[in-house]
């Protein structure tokens, strides 16, 4: 048995895990929340019944309790569980809160814990002294009560996946949220997959009842076809949680880099209070905002020194080749390094028209400001062409 052998095994139980340990946030704040205890209980069981069955686990629990062949009803309960709590969950992101729903909800639980009890009391019944770590479905598949027990998970598992899938057949129509859309492919096909499982499982073992020898269909077709069921699964139940997550951790990251170039221009403004230091760990999100505040920051203190006229002189020149957005960007950008020279020199700004301050024009659009400092070609040629405006006008 080589370490090799075991990565199919290891990484849908990794995929379940991560899924599990995404979900686990959620959890700890809306324990409460049936559907949130639905999907971190089907994540538990589900990588629960894989570690078990990973065939050096198998072994190991073999030897820690003395009992040949232990891990299969534990396998097979936490299989059975999480067939029973997929199918509660579905039915709780399909139908809205009823009467109707939880008598369903709840025979449906009380269904699969009698099944699971079953499971403990065939596999309790039956004679298997001899460990299996491959073949135990088709092995013992003639042996009283431990037939019983190969049927009593393939059928179960059988039926929640028939039902799990056309569950998510016709709710497939409704959903509008993409990432959830998504995920909600990846948990049909998986289930889909699980359907060929149960194919080839029952195939084999009822073969053996009529004494053919079909259990590669057991042992070599069947396994991988639960594997991939198993990581289809993760990756359904993780994309809708962390699709969403890092396509704000991307927004967020773009717009502290497009903040950077007027953070690092203003940095020479001492604010009023220290500012928070925050560390590599906090969330990008604080990071942004406490970017975006120390430049606020900063504005309010360039007020006095802000050149109104000089903001609209530039943004008339940058709107003859450029479209407003990127005109008042290019303006806005023009009109701070004025004021940061007017700032540093010790002389605010004089203007006939009305008094010195930084209106929305430039706070609402510190962002493309920021960027439009990142490009100082574009920035210089708009302010050579209003020198040369202003030298033109006195000729005129």
């Amino acid at each position: 048995m080589t370490p090799s052998f075991h990565v199919p095994y290891a990484v849908p139980t990794v995929l379940l895990a991560l899924a599990l340990f995404f979900k686990l946030p959620t959890f700890v704040r809306a324990w409460r929340d049936p559907e949130v205890r639905a999907t971190t209980l089907l994540l538990f069981w589900a990588t629960s019944a894989l570690v078990v069955i990973i065939p050096v686990n198998i072994e190991r629990l073999n030897k820690l309790t003395g009992i040949p062949n232990i891990a299969a009803p534990w396998a097979y309960s936490f299989l059975t569980a999480s067939c029973a709590t997929g199918l509660t969950m579905i039915m709780r992101w399909r139908e809205e809160p009823s009467e109707r729903r939880r008598r369903r909800i709840r025979l449906i639980y009380c269904i699969y814990i009698g099944i699971i009890a079953a499971l403990w009391v065939t596999f309790c019944l039956a004679d298997v002294p001899k460990p299996r770590i491959y073949d135990l479905d088709t092995y013992y598949s003639c042996t009283p009560w431990m037939r019983e027990h190969i049927l009593l998970y393939l059928v179960a598992h059988l039926v929640s996946c028939l039902t799990a899938a056309a569950m998510l057949w016709k709710w497939f129509q409704e959903v509008e949220n993409p990432w959830l859309k998504t995920g909600v492919v990846f948990l049909q096909a998986g289930y889909a997959l699980g359907l060929v499982f149960d194919a080839a499982k029952l195939t084999a073992v009822t073969a053996r009842w009529s004494g053919t020898d079909w259990d590669w269909l057991s042992t070599k077709a069947a396994p991988p076809f639960a594997l991939m069921e198993a990581g289809l699964a993760a990756v359904g139940f993780i994309i809708p949680q962390t699709g969403p997550a890092l396509q704000r951790w991307g927004r967020d990251q773009s717009e502290y880099r497009r903040l950077w170039p007027l953070w690092r221009a203003v940095r020479i403004l001492s604010p009023a209070a220290a500012p928070a230091r925050f560390g590599f760990w906090v969330p990008l999100d604080l990071r942004v905002m406490q970017r975006q505040q120390r430049i606020h920051d900063a504005l309010r203190i360039l007020a006095p020194y802000f050149d109104t006229d000089l903001y609209q002189r530039a943004y008339a020149e940058a709107a003859a080749t450029r479209n407003e957005s990127k005109a008042r960007a290019v303006a806005g950008a023009a009109a701070i390094l004025d004021a940061l020279a007017s700032y540093s020199n010790g002389t605010p700004a004089h203007t006939t028209t009305q008094p010195p301050h930084i209106g929305p024009e430039v706070t609402d659009h510190i962002a493309a400001i920021s960027v439009a400092l990142y490009r100082p070609r574009s920035l210089d040629s708009v302010r050579r062409r209003m020198t040369h405006t202003e030298n033109l006008t006195p000729h005129a």
